[in-house]
């Protein structure tokens, strides 16, 4: 029987376990440093990504299902919380969700697994919204 994302750790071993969510992030952070669109975004991080990868990479750890990363690190996270310091309204939210959706169209991932990703990751990226 096949595992369901989403379903206990399905969808961190469908992601690639750590390498492959460090690979999405490492593309992730590459792409929003190029395009256009994200370049607001962009500056709202540090001109040195270290950390915000290495959060994010935890965090989607734990996020698919795997090992809970974020918070043998930094603690226990609330998004809202942690994005309170910046304004983000739909347009911030939309660059984020356009640079993940083509990182993960860079990975080797099957269009269903893409497409359930960006789905989901939909709802943390509104939880950061706090402007509009």
């Amino acid at each position: 029987m096949t595992k369901l994302y989403g379903q206990a750790d399905a969808t961190y071993q469908a992601a690639g376990e750590y390498d492959g969510i460090k690979k999405l992030v490492d593309d992730f952070y590459d792409i929003m440093s190029q395009l256009k669109e994200s370049q607001h975004i962009r500056q709202m991080h540090p001109d040195d990504l270290e950390a915000s990868r290495d959060k994010l990479t935890r965090f989607l750890c734990a996020w698919t299902g795997g090992p809970r990363l974020y918070r043998e690190k930094y603690g226990p996270i609330s998004i809202p919380q942690a994005h309170a310091h910046l304004t983000i309204g739909s347009t911030e939210r939309d660059a984020w969700l356009l640079c993940m959706k083509q990182a993960l169209a860079k990975q080797d991932y099957p269009q269903d697994f893409q497409d359930y990703m960006i789905t989901q990751l939909a709802m943390p990226a509104e939880r950061c919204r706090n402007a509009d």
